[in-house]
């Protein structure tokens, strides 16, 4: 059963919430729940000032859908496909064609004084294919079938983009956080390093405890610069795969429909997957080939009309104008048999051409076969083990906190270091980044699952603010035409370009501290000896 809702499991804001959220997803038919625990309480605060997001995930994929090139250039492949029904069907209709003449004699040796000597024709010839040995019928019916293929073809390059789209999405959430932990994580380093060096001054603490400092902002400094660089980066692919900056994204909606097991995961992939059920309609489309190519050797019957008229243009001379006709119209109605005899051995080598492309195209089926069970069994164990890191990550996250808040207590009454203190908040950060990172992992597994599922496509998100593309429209347009100069229009692009768009940066929009990071790494009190 397609989806009738856009997909996604988790949020990767969740880190710069207050609340414990959980998000619960679902699918028909599974025996149990899909849960998604989210970020933890205490991980850090909500932002002093959140701006309102203007872009979600669905007007990201709607974008997309009207507007990537890659998707376009895919629909025009298959609409050249499409053509490819009204060609082999011309071979079978009617046939008319016209030839005109005009011939003067200048000179003939045996040249008759009463003959004329101009004459001008006008002919006109219609034919019409009988039998063809099934070649036309063998045509026309692997046309129609690699038009199938080219449909499941084009649903599965929408389900390649839109699984780009999420992809790019959730790597710009992710690095804005990454970014606002890093820049979180360097405003604390700098207050301490100047309260460090404060008590330097008055000599509670060392040189040491100062340089201790001094590199511990230095190296975080470089990590934030190195998140920038990555945020950056994914908003610039953002930009390809949309067409748009990314503006303030809103957290994704939730992932329903996964499979309860790699089993199911892997059948519903097997019965669905658009890419394989291109591959099986492009293998029964080799198997008319065989049959067109074994016409080859079989007669052929066509049946022919034609009509002639003459003019001497005046060239009979006046005695024998009496005599003979100044003009004319002739008609003549005709069979042709053609029965092959012997072509060079030419027949038999194109059937074996055309079996060897068949075995291929046999392989090609257990190929993509392959790789469909492949892709389902491991993005159900990304998914699945991304969910199992996730959790250990929260864990970690309150663990961390929960250390560093007993590091600074002790640091307090002079049994820890500011060292040790420094040692746990690189801890908690690296803890956050981690579980931002799993966030987004079991994302993208879980939409790639579905895509591979059969099941990440226009028709399964819901982009329905306008009418999605119907391939079958352009076919049932062409498929009959008989007219030799129905052309379209001359193409215009329809994929929008990012040339106008803006350089992107990495601003991202500052939020409150945890307020046990707020808290100066030292005290009043020396460290221990």
């Amino acid at each position: 059963m397609r989806l009738k809702i856009l997909l996604l499991g988790v949020s990767l804001t969740a880190l710069v919430e207050p609340a414990l959220a959980q998000a619960t997803t679902t699918r028909q038919g599974t025996a149990a729940d899909v849960t998604v625990q989210t970020a933890p309480q205490a991980a850090t605060q909500t932002p002093a000032t959140t701006a309102a997001p203007t872009t979600t995930l669905r007007d990201a994929l709607v974008q997309a859908y009207n507007t990537n090139p890659d998707l376009q250039g895919e629909r025009a492949n298959q609409r050249a496909n499409d053509e490819n029904v009204p060609i082999a069907r011309s071979q079978g209709r009617v046939g008319v064609s016209s030839n005109g003449s005009l011939n003067t004699s200048v000179y003939d040796s045996d040249n008759n004084a009463f003959a004329p000597t101009r004459q001008g024709r006008l002919g006109l010839n219609v034919s019409q294919p009988v039998y063809s040995g099934g070649s036309v019928r063998n045509s026309v019916r692997a046309a129609e079938t690699r038009v199938n293929a080219g449909r499941a073809n084009l649903r599965g390059v929408e389900a390649d983009t839109f699984t780009s789209v999420v992809t790019a999405y959730v790597d710009v959430i992710r690095n804005e956080a990454i970014v606002r932990l890093n820049q979180q994580n360097v405003r604390v380093l700098q207050v301490n390093l100047q309260a460090t060096r404060d008590r330097f001054e008055v000599g509670d603490l060392t040189r040491t405890d100062v340089a201790q400092s001094e590199a511990r902002l230095a190296l975080a400094q470089s990590q934030l610069r190195s998140a920038e660089a990555q945020l950056i980066g994914s908003r610039e692919t953002y930009i390809r795969v949309v067409g748009t900056p990314p503006g303030v994204l809103a957290p994704p909606p939730p992932l329903p429909n996964l499979p309860d097991d790699a089993q199911l995961a892997e059948q519903t992939a097997l019965a669905n997957n658009p890419f394989l059920e291109a591959a099986q309609l492009q293998r029964d489309a080799t198997r008319f080939d065989v049959r067109v190519s074994r016409a080859g050797r079989l007669p052929q019957l066509s049946l022919g009309v034609g009509g002639n008229y003459y003019n001497n243009l005046g060239s009979v001379p006046g005695i024998a104008a009496q005599e003979v006709s100044g003009s004319g119209f002739s008609t003549s109605l005709g069979a042709q048999v053609t029965l092959p005899l012997f072509q060079g051995g030419r027949p038999a080598a194109q059937v074996r051409q055309a079996q060897a492309r068949e075995a291929s195209a046999i392989e090609s089926v257990t190929l993509a076969e392959r790789g469909v069970i492949a892709q389902a069994r491991s993005a159900y164990a990304s998914y699945q083990g991304a969910l199992q890191v996730i959790e250990s990550s929260r864990v970690a996250v309150e663990a961390n906190r929960l250390s560093l808040e007993g590091v600074r207590a002790e640091n307090s009454v002079g049994t820890r270091t500011i060292l040790d203190i420094l040692n746990a908040e690189q801890e908690l950060l690296n803890s956050q980044v981690q579980y931002v990172t799993a966030e987004r992992d079991a994302y993208i597994a879980g939409f790639s699952l579905l895509a591979a599922m059969g099941r990440a496509e226009a028709s399964d998100l819901n982009l329905g603010d306008g009418p999605l593309y119907d391939p079958e429209v352009n076919y049932n347009r062409v498929k009959g035409r008989w007219n030799d100069w129905a052309d379209d229009r001359a193409p215009q692009a329809v994929g929008t370009s990012t040339a106008g768009t803006p350089v992107q940066g990495a601003t991202v929009a500052p939020g409150r501290l945890d307020p046990v990071l707020q808290r100066p790494v030292d005290t009043n009190r020396t460290n221990p000896d």
